[in-house]
Parts: C-alpha cells; structure tokens; sequence
C-alpha cells in the first residue's frame, strides 16, 4: 500500500473516532428562569430580597426533584457565594406551561469584595450533579445569568454596636460563612440614630439541644416596649420589626432590648452532657437596622 493510500485510510478511522465522540445534542430547555431584586445595591452584610420566577417549558417533564443552583460572581469570573436551595414547589411538582415563584431573604456575606456582581442560577440534580437545560444566556455548564447586584462596602450600613448581654461571636465548623452571637438573659443592642422609619431584622433560633421549652422574646426601644413573640426550640426565625422615626427619640443613638423569660447554663442542665458555664439565652445569626 503506498504512502497515499495509508494517509487517506488513517484520516477515515479518525474522522470515524471523532463522530464517535461528538458531545449529545443539547437537551431542550425544561425552564425560563427571572430574578427580581428589592435592591440593586447592597452593602456587605446587609438583608437582600430575591424572587425567583420559573416558567416552565410547555413539553418540559421531571423525573425528579432538582435542586436550584445559585451562585454570585465577582468581574473575573469567580464565585463570591452561593445560595443553593430546594424550590418552594418540588420541581416533580411543576407543570407544563406553569409559573412557579417565591422569595427568599439572605444577607450578603462580608467579603472583601465590591463592585458589580452577577447572578447566575441552573438546575442541578442532587445525585449525579447533572444540571438542566434552562432558556437564558449561559455563561457555560448550563449556568444562566439572570441579574446583577453593586455590592457596596459594610461602611454604607448605619453604625451599630452589641453592646451588653452578649457572648463573643462563633463560627460554624463546617461553614465559615454562618456566625452567631448569643444573648444572656438580658442583651442592649445600639444604633446609629438614622431618624427615620428602620425595619429591624432579626435572625434568631434556640437549637433545642439543651433548652426544650418556647421562649418569650421582649423587646424594648429606648425603655419603651416594641414587640415581643414566642420562640419554638429548633425553630430558626427570621423577624422583620418596623420601628417609626418617633419611636427611635432624638438622641444620637437608639437603644434596643432584648430579653427572654428563659435563659439557661448548660452546664447546670441535668442531661446536657455539656461544661459550657455561660448563661445563654437565644442564638442571634443577624441584627440588622435597615432604613433603606
């Protein structure tokens, strides 16, 4: 065989390989997925409001429950930090031709970033990681752009101070992300006095670990009462207390109260099993006065 014929027979057998491997077509799109922001700016630590919206597909069928993928890039591309989260509604749930949309609160980590950010959402399934193919501009592997978000600096959230009642902030182990700070009996939580109507947040639980009775949480501006709720152990509760401008005086600074009427040494709980000697009285994830 001359040099010719075994050319032209080698380039058939990789042309013959290279159709092997061509990727599957793409899939056809399950989804259209929207965002809608309550900010389009957000200072580092601040409470941020995202609603989703899923159009489905009219074809689009599910064979299982499909996680949404989340994640906030900064301009090189990458991932400042995620938000992954199962749907409102199961995606086996969803139907053909159907809107589903909820919203979520979350407050923006403190990393050292800001400038502009983007949004991009998929997806995925749980076991095998696989994600979906959605309508939408792709940045690539099925991740689809879907906002944008100013990430300003923590010096634009008004000057606050926990002040007493309070034991030193904690981290989780396996999330460095997710701190908290607990209260004793009676905590004093201060404020830049912005005079004007502020929405206090606050991201509270008792993990019912040791403590296995509701709480009655009290707060107080400034002397004078505000609201008060009862807390479930195990419960994580995210409160949104609005606060008028009269309420908050005319002093430079606000002072906030926080009280319970059970605390607990965990040390001292028969059963606990624990040597912790502090009096702990409700895990505090986020305080935040927003007078956005």
């Amino acid at each position: 065989m001359n040099r010719v014929a075994v050319f032209l027979l080698a380039a058939a057998v990789a042309a013959g390989a290279y159709g092997c491997r061509k990727k599957d077509p793409e899939q056809p799109a399950v989804a259209t997925p929207s965002i809608t922001l309550n900010h389009d700016r957000a200072p580092l630590g601040s409470p941020l409001d995202i609603t989703y919206k899923w159009t489905v597909a009219n074809d689009a069928k599910f064979d299982e429950d499909y996680r949404v993928m989340v994640h906030v890039m900064d301009t090189d591309g990458e991932m400042i930090w995620n938000d992954d989260h199962n749907p409102e509604v199961p995606t086996r749930q969803w139907k053909p031709g159907q809107t589903y949309q909820y919203s979520r609160t979350i407050f923006v980590p403190i990393y050292p970033y800001v400038g502009e950010a983007t949004i991009e959402v998929g997806l995925y399934s749980v076991a095998s990681q696989k994600r979906l193919t959605l309508n939408g501009e792709t940045t690539g592997q099925r991740a689809y752009k879907v906002g944008r978000l100013q990430l300003q600096p923590q010096t634009e959230n008004l000057p606050s101070v926990f002040k007493e009642g309070w034991h030193p902030a904690e981290v989780a182990e396996n999330n460095q992300t997710v701190q908290w700070q607990w209260t004793k009996k009676d905590a004093t939580f201060t404020f830049k006095n912005p005079k004007k109507d502020v929405t206090f947040f606050f991201d509270v639980d008792n993990p019912g670990s040791v403590l296995k009775e509701p709480q009655d949480v009290q707060m107080t501006v400034n002397g004078r009462p505000l609201t008060d709720f009862t807390l479930e152990p195990g419960k994580r509760e995210l409160k949104r207390i609005p606060i008028k401008a009269d309420q908050l005086g005319s002093s430079e600074m606000v002072e906030l109260q926080i009280g319970v009427d059970k605390s607990y040494v965990p040390a001292l709980t028969p059963g606990a099993n624990s040597k912790d000697p502090r009096e702990l009285g409700v895990r505090v994830f986020h305080a935040f006065v927003d007078p956005r």
